[in-house]
């Protein structure tokens, strides 16, 4: 890590948390614990298996990750 707070080093964890925010948790008003869990549970199932991802050109983040090669998954 570059150093203490650094955006860089956390930029791909903060667009997942930012896609959860604006595209999950702010269009649904959850009334309890179990409906946003039950709910983000869900959104997470979407991001990871239907939704495509630029970075990955038109693949979902399970097909990218299915395509690599067997040796690079060992060390993800």
């Amino acid at each position: 890590m570059d150093g203490r707070g650094c955006w860089i080093d956390n930029r791909m964890i903060e667009r997942l948390w930012r896609s959860l925010k604006y595209e999950c948790v702010y269009l649904n008003a959850f009334e309890t614990g179990s409906e946003a869990r039950n709910g983000i549970g869900d959104w997470i199932t979407y991001y990871n298996e239907r939704r495509p991802h630029s970075s990955h050109e038109p693949l979902t983040p399970d097909e990218a990750y299915d395509s690599q090669d067997p040796d690079l998954k060992i060390d993800a």
